[in-house]
């Protein structure tokens, strides 16, 4: 949510903010009058019950010394009445506030690049492991044998789609045998490297209640493309931002302790409703797959270098499996409602010859904690919104799908990257399976 006063003396360059965001002025202009006609409704009403107070003065004094008071008592009536109306209409004014107030993005950082799309993302840096040249990957020339990571799978009879597809519907999928043991072994690697990092490890909710969605931004905005509890105010995660983020939801944090970092796996649900007919095939556009989160707690002047540091620590990841990769810097017009600033890191797939996002960090500055109201209170002792922070590290499918296509070999099987070993018991290779 945005800071309303903020807004109001800021209108120029806000209108200009938005707009880059592809948001109307309209929009503003008609959040403004309304708020507007909003406060003036709570100062009539305020005068009418300072008149109200003097009226009820004027009868108790009229009925003290036993003359007629009928009129005043009449007037006061009125006076009561137009403060019911004018109630009535501020709770009206208040809700029609809070409902613009919270369909507005967050406005970006002065360093985002402005643009409709994607197409104005601006490149930061590439990763290549020192051998990567050597790999036969890297030629020019796509090998004939190199395949689609969901090929692989199936070949070596470790993903099944078709029985997912048969028991929950289409981009749902099993992990067999080893395919099971390798996503085990990924999430496991990169939640043990967080916790090296100074983040908690948590196990959080995966339902949740809507005022949590409402916090992080995805409620009201984004309902249609959440999976909903049948009946009841409660939605299933579509990652593990909203409970961790929530965590401190109308709290106030000791600064002393800031900044706080989380990290947690948990299952992600998405309806990709928005995504028809894209990456129908495979592990990167699923309705249900796992996703290690991280989450940060800031005070305002830490927050960009905790964004920075955040995204080191997704690097570092994709590094240490030797997976090469690039940061970009996502544009207006491509970043997510809450976000002021946001770097996508996305990995190379081989066989599609492109790179394919992997994990999203964002700094949204005040814009979730104004929604959820977590505080910490500064040197003055007076309470201040903190930032937070939110990025994947990473999402476990997809760096799986990368670890297939990245390590595949010409016979059909998967070097297992070093550093996973210990997570599988010292197997070194994939190599195809009997089907069950």
């Amino acid at each position: 949510m945005l800071d309303m006063k903020y807004l109001r003396k800021n209108v120029t360059e806000v209108t200009q903010k938005l707009q880059d965001r592809g948001v109307s002025p309209d929009n503003l202009i008609e959040l403004l009058n309304l708020d507007q006609e909003r406060r003036d409704t709570i100062q009539k009403v305020e005068n009418l019950k300072a008149d109200r107070n003097t009226a009820s003065d004027k009868i108790a004094y009229a009925k003290r010394n036993q003359e007629d008071a009928s009129q005043s008592i009449l007037a006061m009536q009125r006076v009561s009445q137009e403060i019911k109306k004018l109630d009535a209409r501020q709770l009206e004014l208040n809700d029609q506030v809070q409902n613009l107030a919270a369909h507005l993005p967050n406005l970006a950082a002065p360093e985002v690049p402005v643009g409709v799309d994607e197409s104005t993302n601006i490149e930061q840096r590439v990763w290549e492991p020192t051998d990567y040249q050597k790999r036969p990957h890297a030629r020019l020339e796509t090998p004939k044998w190199l395949k689609a990571h969901y090929e692989i799978g199936e070949a070596l009879g470790i993903l099944d789609f078709e029985r997912g597809a048969k028991v929950s519907g289409a981009r749902f999928l099993y992990y067999v045998g080893d395919g099971a043991r390798l996503e085990r072994a990924v999430y496991n690697f990169m939640l043990d490297e967080h916790r090296k990092e100074g983040y908690t490890e948590m196990i959080t909710p995966i339902v949740v209640n809507d005022a949590a969605m409402f916090g992080t931004g995805q409620y009201p905005k984004f309902q249609d493309d959440a999976y909903r509890v049948s009946g009841l105010a409660q939605t299933y995660i579509p990652t593990a931002e909203v409970p961790l983020t929530n965590y401190y939801s109308g709290e106030t944090l000791p600064a002393e302790d800031l900044p706080i970092k989380f990290t947690a796996l948990s299952p992600s649900f998405r309806k990709e409703a928005g995504a028809a007919g894209k990456d129908t095939r495979g592990l990167i556009r699923l309705h249900q797959f796992n996703k290690v989160e991280m989450v940060k707690f800031t005070k305002p002047d830490q927050s960009y270098a905790e964004l920075e540091s955040m995204t080191a620590n997704a690097e570092s990841i994709l590094q240490k499996l030797g997976l090469p990769y690039h940061v970009i810097m996502l544009s207006t017009g491509d970043m997510g409602f809450s976000a002021a600033k946001t770097y996508d890191i996305e990995v190379w797939m081989p066989q599609q010859t492109l790179y394919r996002e992997i994990s999203s960090v964002s700094n949204t500055e005040a814009f979730q904690a104004r929604r959820m109201h977590i505080t910490y209170r500064d040197e003055d002792n007076k309470l201040q919104l903190v930032h937070t922070l939110n990025g994947s590290g990473l999402a476990v499918g997809r760096t799986v799908a990368a670890i297939l296509e990245n390590y595949q070999n010409e016979d059909g099987s998967i070097t297992i990257p070093e550093i996973l070993r210990s997570y599988m018991g010292g197997q070194e290779k994939l190599v195809a399976t009997p089907h069950h």
